[in-house]
């Protein structure tokens, strides 16, 4: 039986404004778990969203979600926001520690 993956020291703080996301890339360790909070500071409702890394989530104005993601495997993986595909878009990069 293995271990279970470690948690990241610090959640990831994205903000999405004006149907953009900041910062649109970070990167995390492979084989870890890590909280990502993003801050709707828009006027309208976004739908935060990854197939990569299956996850949708509601986020209304105002207000600030959490979503739990991986642990994963090194690579590139994609985020978008569902009702704004064409302008709310980043990645995160996951990198095997050596």
């Amino acid at each position: 039986m293995s271990a279970p993956a470690a948690w990241a020291q610090d959640p990831v703080h994205l903000v999405v404004k004006d149907h953009h996301f900041s910062p649109d890339h970070f990167t995390v360790p492979a084989g870890t778990r890590f909280l990502i909070m993003l801050d709707n500071q828009d006027d309208t409702t976004d739908e935060f969203e990854s197939y990569d890394l299956k996850f949708e989530k509601i986020v209304v104005p105002g207000s600030t979600i959490t979503v739990h993601a991986g642990p994963l495997h090194p690579g590139t993986y994609k985020f978008f926001d569902d009702y704004h595909p064409d302008q709310a878009t980043g990645t995160v990069t996951v990198t095997q520690e050596p």
